[in-house]
């Protein structure tokens, strides 16, 4: 087993892994463990009473964060060309194209984080199921990215817009801000997030829906969340 370095050690002893914490203060401890030499991302997990496996019980969705997530992403949109790719291009899209788009992604070209489409694109991007799925990069009117307002998806995208899928074990988790941002700013990011999986129960899901919350930075340990606190609005 790898050693823990000093700064891990430290951040293990100033949490008690067993205690449930409130939000806000689990977000000030998190933030202050997060002492590595790049600004962090803050993370969240949940653990879901369902079973993904049946279709009444999928947890999908997208969250736009009140306070962005921190990082820079890359977009790019599938659209004819017109004022469409304007719209795209002035509302910060970084690629625009269509089938020249599709040939340069077949051909292994993916710098890109968010995939949008007008939905007179679909037929085109649709063959590209294979290869934008497996990454969840496939364009989706359920999450916005299959729309004719390209500008208005864009920008949600670059403004934080965070998708979410449960895995096959009930887990939902993303991340919600960077250690940089100011704890309200996270408290905010954190209850944006929560209450989008609340509103997403599925229909199949029975008992518990949400059993257990996390939270982390991406190197320090995890702290558990009083589920109650954290799903209570403050």
């Amino acid at each position: 087993m790898a050693k823990l370095g000093k700064r891990l050690k430290a951040a293990n002893a100033a949490v008690n892994r067993d205690a449930l914490y409130a939000l806000d203060e689990a977000v000030k401890l998190v933030k202050s463990n997060a002492k590595a030499k790049f600004d962090e991302t803050i993370e969240i997990a949940m653990n879901l009473g369902i079973d993904p496996r049946h279709a009444d019980q999928m947890v999908r969705g997208v969250v736009n964060l009140p306070n962005g997530t921190g990082k820079t992403v890359r977009v790019a949109v599938f659209v004819r060309p017109g004022p469409k790719t304007d719209e795209a291009l002035a509302a910060g899209a970084d690629i625009v194209g269509a089938d020249d788009l599709a040939e340069k992604i077949l051909a292994g070209e993916m710098n890109f984080d968010r995939c949008i489409a007008t939905p007179d694109m679909m037929g085109v991007v649709g063959k590209l199921g294979k290869v934008l799925g497996p990454r969840g990069l496939m364009p989706n009117p359920k999450l916005g990215t299959v729309t004719p307002n390209v500008g208005e998806a864009v920008k949600a995208a670059k403004a934080g817009a965070v998708e979410f899928r449960a895995e096959k074990t009930g887990i939902v988790h993303a991340g919600v801000g960077k250690a940089s941002f100011d704890e309200q700013k996270l408290v905010e990011n954190v209850r944006a997030f929560i209450e989008a999986i609340s509103r997403a129960k599925p229909t199949g899901a029975k008992g518990t829906y949400i059993e257990k919350i996390s939270l982390s930075s991406t190197m320090g340990p995890g702290l558990k969340l009083d589920v109650a606190s954290a799903t209570t609005a403050g």
